[in-house]
């Protein structure tokens, strides 16, 4: 069965200012859409047409994993994010505030980090909040191109940030750091909360 187009969660507007609906139509009209038509042309008539798109990731290589990965890292960003109306940005809750004030001893601190380590990715790639299983903390990450945390047993992502160009170049040209910025003001901590009680389970 061939892949689909995930609808975004909220409306290509619904996070402007800080995110346009213009960059919003591109990244998931175009740029989304395109790694799941690729994807459904690499796969059809193999054994990964029968596949989740977790299981195409975790089992595959070159262009099949490539677009796979872009496909479920996209999904995973544009749930990363939600309108400021609708509870997005401000500040974490519960058992993530915990755990990030355990490791990074502030929410302010965790986000200077973050930001730090997206806006010095070397070309194009990801930046993540995961939970390590095996150490029991959180951590950040980051991937380059297509690459992803659910490759890694012990890695559970729990939040990201795209920062291909793509991403943000309609609204910030090859300002990164103030896309970043710009981020924060649309974080969904209730979707990163959801991703560590599952973790934890």
């Amino acid at each position: 069965m061939a892949f689909t187009l995930p609808p975004l969660p909220y409306a290509y507007d619904a996070l402007a200012p800080h995110i346009s609906a213009d960059t919003l139509q591109f990244h998931h009209g175009k740029h989304h859409a395109g790694y799941v038509a690729k994807l459904n042309g690499f796969i059809e008539g193999t054994a990964f047409a029968g596949k989740t798109l977790e299981e195409v990731v975790r089992s595959s290589t070159g262009a099949i994993f490539n677009n796979a990965a872009q496909v479920w890292n996209h999904t995973f960003y544009f749930n990363s994010m939600k309108p400021p109306t609708a509870g997005g940005g401000g500040k974490p809750t519960g058992r993530l505030l915990d755990e990030i004030n355990k490791e990074f001893t502030s929410v302010e601190k965790f986000k200077e980090e973050f930001s730090k380590v997206a806006a010095g990715h070397f070309g194009s790639g990801w930046a993540w909040l995961v939970w390590d299983k095996q150490g029991k903390k959180v951590g950040i990450e980051q991937t380059h191109d297509a690459c992803t945390p659910i490759t890694e047993q012990m890695k559970v992502p729990l939040l990201c940030c795209d920062v291909w160009e793509h991403a943000y170049y309609l609204d910030r040209k090859n300002d990164r750091p103030a896309y970043i910025k710009a981020w924060w003001e649309v974080v969904n901590w209730d979707f990163a909360s959801k991703n560590l009680e599952e973790a934890l389970k």
